[in-house]
């Protein structure tokens, strides 16, 4: 499996998972020609992806998706309470290639599974994802409201994940968001923490074999501490890479 953050944060989501039998997109919160530029740094042409997956309808996952499907033909799925909302709020405008899942349900795509697991994230009907090739899994985890009993067993079964470590509590608590913002942060339907997403990770580190940061506040966090504080946590070494919110990682092998 070969995976690319193309760009991570609240300014924009763009992941690619590519497997022996299937190319994958999981959000489409930057433009087209960014998401074409840098999947060109490592190759890949943009419009050999076989499906792009959207996991709620917030601006910074979803607005692009008409954007993907019209340029470069690539079928979208997200779910039908999602895609009506993102109507209400933004239209995409036409997709041609437009498939409805429902949370929950396992996607396959060639040998490919993709399973869809709901989240408690303020959105209309969020997801995270799994990609399981037969020999191994990686999940897309971000925008996750808090730490569920779903997740923690999800994590448990995963070689590799790219986790949400949102913001550090004393950050936020003195930073410029207004009082209702924090609250909507620390609150059920927010993000998880730096410590949330270490202590989730060191309860399944036993099969992980790598961990990548992401969806990192620009406003309450910064990358070193996710780094300092998940390494403060995990009990035992484990590779450790950052998502940025300003362009493409390196190739991350599983």
């Amino acid at each position: 499996m070969r995976i690319v953050s193309l760009q991570s944060g609240s300014n924009g989501n763009c992941i690619y998972v590519e497997t022996q039998s299937a190319r994958l997109l999981f959000d489409a919160g930057i433009s087209g020609s960014r998401a074409k530029e840098r999947l060109a740094v490592h190759g890949i042409d943009i419009s050999s992806v076989d499906a792009l997956l959207i996991s709620h309808d917030h601006w910074d996952h979803a607005t692009n998706m008409g954007i993907f499907n019209r340029k470069f033909g690539i079928p979208v799925w997200v779910t039908e309470k999602t895609h009506k909302e993102v109507l209400r709020k933004k239209p995409p405008g036409h997709i041609a290639q437009l498939n409805h899942f429902i949370s929950g349900e396992t996607l396959r795509f060639g040998d490919v599974a993709v399973e869809t697991i709901r989240t408690p994230h303020d959105a209309t009907d969020g997801n995270m994802f799994i990609v399981d090739d037969g020999r191994a899994r990686f999940g897309v985890m971000t925008d996750l409201g808090h730490v569920f009993p779903d997740l923690r067993e999800a994590v448990r079964s995963l070689d590799a994940v790219l986790l949400e470590s949102n913001y550090d509590p004393e950050s936020l608590k003195y930073c410029d968001y207004s009082d209702e913002t924090k609250a909507r942060i620390r609150g059920k339907g927010g993000h998880i923490s730096n410590f949330d997403a270490a202590r989730l990770i060191e309860s399944a580190k036993s099969r992980l074999q790598w961990a990548c940061l992401g969806h990192i506040s620009q406003e309450s966090n910064h990358p070193q501490l996710v780094l300092e504080t998940h390494q403060h946590i995990l009990t035992e070494s484990l590779p450790l890479h950052i998502a940025s919110r300003f362009g493409v990682s390196e190739l991350l092998l599983l």
